[in-house]
């Protein structure tokens, strides 16, 4: 996934009401009156949050007949996992690499002050 889209997928999900949405659709698919339910916002306001988050990839939509349901794609997510995981990894390797100087250090020794500078005498 391009850093671009990146972007967008976490700006999509910066906002609490396109969270909640994806919440619920991990659950199962749904209309957009349906998902408008819980929400005091127009039909067009969740209208504009479900094109957000489906121009990032998040969620599809599809024809059954006469609904429309919308759904999550899990593809993104597992794409984000990716990219959290590599930066997660690092820091466990740099936080690692501090407990075994850590380690190596002995337990005894009184700190050393630091040096004084231009200090009068």
């Amino acid at each position: 996934m391009p850093a671009d889209a990146l972007s967008r997928v976490f700006s999509a999900l910066a906002d609490p009401t396109r969270r909640d949405m994806v919440t619920r659709l991990a659950v199962a698919d749904a209309t957009v009156n349906e998902l408008a339910e819980p929400y005091d916002v127009s039909l067009q306001a969740v209208s504009k949050h479900l094109k957000v988050l489906q121009d990032a990839g998040l969620v599809s939509r599809s024809r059954e007949a006469q609904r429309r349901p919308v759904h999550l794609e899990a593809e993104v997510f597992d794409l984000m996992t990716k990219w959290i995981e590599r930066y997660r990894r690092q820091a466990e390797e740099r936080y690692g690499r501090l407990d075994d100087l850590l380690r190596t250090m002995p337990d005894d020794v009184e700190p050393t002050p630091p040096p004084a500078t231009g200090a009068a005498r």
